[in-house]
């Protein structure tokens, strides 16, 4: 049987996420601008003998895209057994077993999304049989013993100590959906590993 890890054991790393990250948009506020209202820019003290119609109101979402703001780049071993990346993870606690990463290969803002990456409680990933377990998941303390994972945009080597710490507690599993080389995502999904993948006996 494989080590369980306790329900506090994972929860704090979501907890930490949030004393991080709180109050930082993921991806950004959209500036005001004039023109928004339909107004020229430096039109707005003109005077005009037609009312201006007002601007639909814009409420501001908190939908599921927002939050992805951990920032984690690290390299995977593909199926073909070549590395791949380092791909950046840009990732967000869903709960207190698991955490959610979207995966790029740049940080551009039109980067496309090519995979994702689950960060899995090892109470919950270790249910799975073994063999099952090596084809898909790894683990996060070896992946980083590698010294290959960096967790970027935090100064603080306190707070990047404790996210790696927490990481460490879960396995991860990777959906890797727009494979290199092709034009658009064709509906083939493989299954990479870390560079550090091991297969060690059951604990």
């Amino acid at each position: 049987m494989h080590r369980s890890v306790g329900r506090k054991s994972i929860s704090w790393l979501f907890c930490l996420a949030i004393i991080v990250f709180a109050g930082t948009p993921a991806f950004g506020e959209t500036p005001r601008c004039s023109f928004c209202a339909g107004v020229s820019p430096g039109q707005e003290s003109m005077p005009s003998s037609k009312a201006t119609p007002a601007a639909p109101s814009i409420k501001s979402s908190m939908g599921p895209a927002q939050g992805y703001d951990i920032h984690v780049q690290a390299p995977h071993m593909m199926p073909d057994g070549t590395p791949g990346g380092p791909f950046h993870h840009y990732c967000k606690g869903i709960n207190d077993k698991i955490l959610q990463c979207l995966l790029f290969e740049t940080t551009e803002a039109n980067a496309p999304l090519v995979a994702i990456e689950y960060f899995v409680a090892k109470d919950l990933s270790r249910k799975l049989p073994l063999i099952q377990w090596h084809r898909f998941f790894h683990d996060h303390k070896v992946e980083i013993a590698t010294g290959r994972v960096q967790i970027l945009d935090i100064d603080d080597p306190e707070k990047v100590k404790a996210i790696a710490e927490a990481a460490g507690k879960t396995d991860g599993v990777i959906y890797h959906l727009w494979q290199k080389g092709k034009e658009f995502p064709d509906g083939t999904v493989t299954f990479p590993q870390s560079l550090g993948h091991s297969f060690p006996q059951p604990e």
